[in-house]
């Protein structure tokens, strides 16, 4: 059984001064936020929460979400972070399938609570009058369960995937040596902390002794100063992000030296205007069950291996297999990956879970291919393949081609059904101004082989997004509202 010193206290050990945390004109050293949690953390004890057991956090971007999180690690106690966007019913399966205990969460959050399970504010909880340290769990077991995050679930409910001490920890190693690791590192989350891009970064945090700049969500100007103000080195983002912050920068803040991109593969004109603004982009591919990143592609290939993931951390691996058989380079086929920062499983779903794996390999469900260079090419989701007339057809493909249009912000493709061909592309687009659709015709010709153009053009005021912004084909059937 492998252990660890709980990282928090551990790094207020090491580190006590350095600054953990800032939020928007405050701060917290290790120390300070040590102090604050150990007090939370007897307090969620004296709420009768015990080791083993599982409660479940709903709460925006906030200081008291972080204490939160290191105080159930310090109780022993498995957390669920659930979706702030979700409906009631959703989040209400959610918390019966994890089975959780009790529901930590925000007044606005719990004014609206209309579940059975005991639910607590920071406000809420029982005081502790007297901190008695001996209760803690000053070690972390890197097999246990640390976090449950539920997927998406675009082809059947949400499962929850089981994220262990063990995979966090791995994750952060395998992150430091491709990024590099500097003393005056600051990492700027504005992604949700329930997203795995945004709670990998607190783990990195307390892994690694360096500071988080969080932001309670992103926008784009609050972003700019703090990264300005706080000489922020790292940002996580996604597409959206990336795009908003080109459009309001000439160039790269001299503070950053990394800006990890996630989400699915970027349009090429994006990466070019990054390249040529002097924006470091990272270029990555991960999921939920890869807590975070397992592929990089690092800013010195970023023009030779232009729209590649990268390839995978240190003590990674990577297959695309057709079936039983190993693809060759430039072959299509699933992406397959390996390492310690991948999944436990997926909760209560022991046949899902075997049949995610295949001989330690976890299938990602996720379409790519890789060069003769072992770097990888994410081409689609397997869920969002569309087979027309027997060709395979990649939305992202075509989007990346509308994308190219000075007009068009956004770009989602889904298929729709045909009577000849079964399924034909249809492009639902955000754009800035009204394009003859005779013209998205001409681009599409120009580059996309005939079976590959849109049957239809619909302009949208918005394209559906999970809480990490990435876009959700599965939902451009009923989306939006017509111009």
């Amino acid at each position: 059984m492998m252990k660890q010193p709980n990282w928090l206290l551990h790094r207020a050990d090491l580190t006590p001064d350095r600054v953990a945390l800032i939020y928007g004109d405050k701060e917290w050293t290790f120390r300070e936020l040590a102090i604050e949690v150990e007090r939370l953390a007897i307090r969620l004890s004296h709420a009768s929460l015990k080791k083993g057991q599982t409660v479940a956090l709903l709460m925006h971007n906030h200081p008291q979400m972080v204490m939160f999180v290191h105080a159930c690690f310090l109780i022993g106690v498995k957390i669920v972070l659930l979706n702030n966007k979700l409906t009631d019913a959703e989040r209400q399966y959610q918390l019966e399938d994890a089975g959780a205990v009790a529901l930590l969460t925000e007044p606005m959050f719990a004014k609206a609570y209309k579940g059975d399970l005991p639910f607590y504010t920071i406000d809420t909880l029982p005081e502790a009058h007297q901190i008695h340290s001996d209760q803690l769990i000053k070690e972390f077991d890197l097999n246990e369960t640390a976090t449950i995050m539920y997927t998406s679930g675009t082809t059947g409910r949400p499962k929850g995937v089981e994220q262990t001490f063990g995979n966090h920890f791995h994750s952060a190693v395998s992150s430091a040596l491709n990024l590099g690791l500097r003393e005056d590192d600051r990492w700027l989350i504005a992604l949700p902390l329930f997203h795995i891009s945004g709670l990998s970064a607190l783990c990195k945090s307390v892994i690694y002794g360096m500071t988080v700049v969080l932001h309670q969500k992103f926008d784009v100007d609050e972003v700019k100063a703090s990264i300005s103000q706080h000489r922020v080195t790292i940002i996580s983002v996604v597409q959206t992000m990336l795009s908003r912050i080109l459009s309001r920068s000439e160039a790269c803040p001299s503070s950053l030296r990394c800006v990890l991109l996630g989400g699915g593969p970027a349009p090429l004109t994006m990466l070019k205007e990054s390249k040529q603004k002097g924006f470091p982009v990272f270029q990555s591919y991960g999921m939920t069950e890869t807590c975070s990143q397992i592929v990089t592609l690092a800013p010195e290939f970023s023009e030779e291996k232009l729209g590649s993931a990268g390839k995978p951390l240190f003590g990674c691996e990577l297959n695309i297999q057709d079936g039983q058989r190993v693809c060759r380079p430039y072959e299509h086929g699933e992406i397959m990956v390996k390492g310690p920062n991948v999944m436990k499983g997926y909760l209560h779903r022991e046949e899902e879970t075997a049949a995610a794996f295949e001989e330690g390999w976890l299938k990602t469900g996720d379409i790519g291919y890789v060069d003769e260079e072992g770097f990888l090419f994410v081409l689609d989701r397997r869920s969002d393949l569309i087979i027309s007339g027997g060709e395979n057809i990649y939305p992202a493909e075509i989007e990346a081609v509308l994308l190219t249009h000075p007009y068009v912000k956004e770009a989602g493709v889904t298929g729709i059904h045909d009577e000849k061909w079964g399924e034909v592309p249809a492009a639902f687009l955000v754009t800035d101004e009204k394009i003859p659709v005779d013209e998205l015709f001409a681009l599409c010709q120009s580059q996309l082989a005939k079976y590959k153009w849109p049957a239809a053009f619909h302009f949208v005021d918005e394209l559906p997004r999970n809480a990490s912004k990435k876009l959700q084909r599965h939902k451009l059937k009923v989306k939006g509202v017509f111009r």
